[in-house]
């Protein structure tokens, strides 16, 4: 599996819009596309990539699907990849290009399981925010009434910590990862209130 390790998470379900001039990235992008097939999408951990010979990254990612391309005025290639399934990581090897390559595992999905009436605020709070968001959430099926689909998306959209944000896509349990985020959300719109 061709991966891409990046300082961001990228969710189930989330889109990742990325703006490419590595030809190593822009061979791996039109190969995925022509096949048709996934790159995968890993936390860096430590260092930045740039120039590193063995890169480091979390072991849990997500798999991306690119949904839309465009030329910027720059000369550099945009894309949109949507997350799709987790994954583990099981081996990395570099290949000649400089492209990374893995061994990989495609997780479980989280259980289906319904928004619980406790979070209906939170799911309200949601759809406004998505909504304000636009264009970037166009191509994003929404499911409001879904407690992984909401946990997901707060975890991509509020302004924590990549290790708070991993932590989130390791999470198994749908209502857990809302637990956690709640919490997290409510002291955010504290301070920004003071």
């Amino acid at each position: 599996m061709p991966l891409f390790p990046l300082t961001t998470v990228l969710f189930p379900g989330g889109p990742l819009p990325l703006r490419l001039f590595e030809p190593r990235y822009l061979d791996m992008v039109g190969r995925c596309m022509r096949k048709e097939e996934p790159f995968g999408v890993l936390l860096l951990s430590g260092a930045t990539e740039a120039g590193q010979t063995v890169v480091r990254t979390e072991d849990i990612g997500t798999l991306a699907t690119i949904v839309d391309w465009y030329q910027g005025a720059d000369g550099l290639l945009g894309i949109t990849a949507l997350g799709g399934e987790r994954f583990r990581l099981l081996g990395m090897q570099r290949q000649a290009d400089g492209l990374n390559v893995g061994d990989i595992e495609v997780l479980a999905k989280d259980p289906e399981v319904a928004l619980p009436q406790r979070y209906g605020l939170m799911a309200e709070l949601l759809r406004a925010i998505i909504d304000d968001l636009g264009k970037l959430y166009e191509s994003v099926e929404k499911n409001y009434a879904d407690a992984s689909w909401v946990g997901f998306r707060f975890a991509e959209i509020l302004p924590l910590s990549n290790s708070q944000k991993q932590l989130c896509l390791q999470m198994t349990d749908p209502i857990a990862r809302l637990e956690y985020l709640q919490p997290l959300l409510r002291q955010i719109r504290d301070q920004q209130t003071q």
